[in-house]
């Protein structure tokens, strides 16, 4: 017998006896026996059906909501809440001193609108409130208000891996956090028919213990969950705005579906381009060209970070290392690409 149905019986029982003793006061006859009986009916039947709605589903409610809320911002929120409420008494005691119905109403909406604004200041100020903190109690308190700043890390920066790499840097400051699901996300990849994708899942868990290893700043597993939603992106910008932190990803859908939705996205390809060195057409490299190129005579080498050089009439140099002279630059979405040509021909 489920809790849900007990609750039914109880609220059955009680609106029964409510709408009964409804039915002994209206009655002015005892003629009117059918009435009781009939509101007493009619409460049994009501409290049937709205028990749960007033006792079991306003308690779901609030745990599923309270489980999805920062600690910090819950006890932000409680704190902000009792300043409000102190404020609140503080302030009845002349408003009672008003002529009625005033003097009784005013202070119980003081009451309601102290509380409510001191929780939202609080909420919307917490930062600020606990760095305040961490400077009056000194350089642990500070240090602790540094390391409560988090970015959430998805599935393909994990397997990417070169996240590894960047923590070993410091360039990212504070907890790196990786939600249960993620993991989950990551065991269910490894364990896939698909060898392509099961290599991709284990590549992405020895990644994860590289991380933990190696990485100079805080790496968790956190628990926090978005019971509501089903997919994991979708999971991780929901709970990237529930904590106010930014995701750490290279995937370009998950990218903008963030930017749409107002949280903020640090993508590992846009970093690795940012920090690409810079050429200008005149400058001459060598580069080994590898392979032929799309156009006719063309030749295609790479820079050690990865960018495409593009050589004209360079095909016959394949295998081969040589100097070239750079022509242009082309930025896109995929990257630098450099057009050049043999620096014997630019003479």
């Amino acid at each position: 017998m489920s809790i849900e149905f007990l609750l039914r019986l109880v609220g059955m029982f009680i609106f029964a006896v409510l709408g009964w003793r409804v039915g002994v006061l209206l009655d002015s006859g005892e003629g009117q026996i059918r009435y009781i009986i009939v509101l007493a009916l009619a409460g049994a039947a009501l409290g049937l059906l709205i028990t749960p709605w007033i006792t079991i589903r306003p308690y779901l409610w609030a745990r599923k909501t309270i489980r999805q809320i920062p600690a910090q911002q819950l006890l932000a929120a409680t704190i902000g809440l009792l300043i409000g409420l102190i404020i609140a008494a503080l302030t009845s005691l002349p408003l009672q001193s008003l002529p009625s119905p005033l003097g009784s109403i005013l202070p119980f909406l003081s009451m309601i609108l102290f509380g409510y604004l001191g929780a939202w200041v609080m909420v919307m100020r917490e930062r600020d409130f606990f760095a305040i903190l961490g400077g009056r109690f000194g350089r642990e308190g500070s240090a602790k208000t540094a390391s409560e700043k988090s970015v959430l890390l998805d599935t393909s920066v994990i397997i990417d891996g070169r996240i590894a790499d960047i923590s070993r840097t410091g360039f990212v400051d504070g907890t790196m956090m990786i939600p249960r699901f993620v993991l989950a996300e990551l065991q269910h990849i490894a364990d896939s028919s698909d060898s392509l994708r099961r290599n991709r899942g284990r590549r992405g868990l020895e990644m994860l213990n590289k991380l933990q290893k190696e990485s100079i700043v805080p790496i968790r597993i956190t628990d926090l969950d978005v019971e509501d939603v089903h997919e994991v992106d979708d999971k991780l910008i929901r709970l990237a705005k529930n904590l106010h932190c930014p995701v750490v990803t290279n995937d370009y859908n998950l990218n903008r579906v963030a930017e749409l939705q107002g949280v903020r996205v640090l993508n590992i390809n846009e970093l690795a381009n940012a920090v690409r060195a810079i050429v200008l057409p005149g400058e001459s490299m060598k580069v080994r060209i590898v392979q032929e190129g799309k156009e006719l005579g063309q030749g295609v080498g790479y820079l050690d970070d990865g960018t495409m050089v593009v050589v004209d009439n360079a095909k016959k140099f394949i295998g081969t290392n040589i100097d070239v002279t750079v022509t242009r630059m082309l930025q896109t979405n995929q990257g630098r690409m450099i057009f050049a040509a043999p620096a014997d021909e630019r003479k």
